[in-house]
């Protein structure tokens, strides 16, 4: 009677470390697969509760009449909330130009009382500007309470160390200032900015 022979891995010994090796790298990809996924998921659930966090501090801002942190540890405060009335958007503006800052929305790069310069991302929160135009309404409301409208009167597309701004114009201006172009996947030199006269 012939027998069949069947060859078991050795335990401990090489052979059986051959064995584990496939199964040990799958599992490393499964687990950075899985790490990777949780990373990409934490981003978008991380920005929604920023979002939340943002709208009650400028909110208890303005109850306050005082600039509030939206968290303890947070190195800016809420100035303004700035709408595009037309395209339906709203964000809170954030005091400090950082580049923290503006991972969690547009923020205040100047206010001298006769111009103001806001900016933030193209891809996020001011992704809108692709589709502002000449004589859309911008409304910018201060933690006072004061609303201030602006109709957007044209647009510039400029290098970032070119930027320049009026010292004395005629009327208050506000800009909006983003990276262009705007389906650009890396950083340049350009900056879009939609500059807007005050109407009251």
């Amino acid at each position: 009677m012939s027998a069949l022979a069947l060859r078991l891995p050795q335990v401990g010994g090489r052979a059986s470390w051959r064995a584990l090796l496939p199964r040990l790298f799958a599992l490393l990809l499964v687990v950075a697969g899985l790490v990777q996924f949780g990373q990409g998921l934490w981003i978008p659930v991380k920005a929604q509760v920023a979002q939340v966090l943002l709208d009650r501090s400028f909110s208890a801002s303005m109850d306050a009449g005082a600039p509030l942190k939206p968290w303890p540890w947070a190195d800016m405060q809420p100035v303004a909330r700035i709408t595009a009335t037309r395209l339906d958007v709203s964000d809170v503006v954030l005091s400090g130009a950082s580049g923290q800052a503006m991972a969690f929305g547009p923020t205040e790069v100047l206010d001298n009382g006769s111009v103001r310069i806001l900016a933030a991302h193209r891809d996020t929160h001011f992704r809108f500007m692709r589709d502002l135009r000449v004589g859309d309404e911008l409304v910018l409301q201060g933690i006072n309470g004061v609303k201030h409208r602006y109709r957007v009167t044209h647009f510039q597309t400029v290098r970032w160390d070119g930027f320049a701004y009026p010292v004395s114009p005629d009327r208050e201006l506000l800009a909006l200032a983003t990276c262009y172009p705007f389906d650009a996947v890396e950083p340049g030199p350009l900056r879009r900015v939609a500059w807007a006269e005050l109407v009251e």
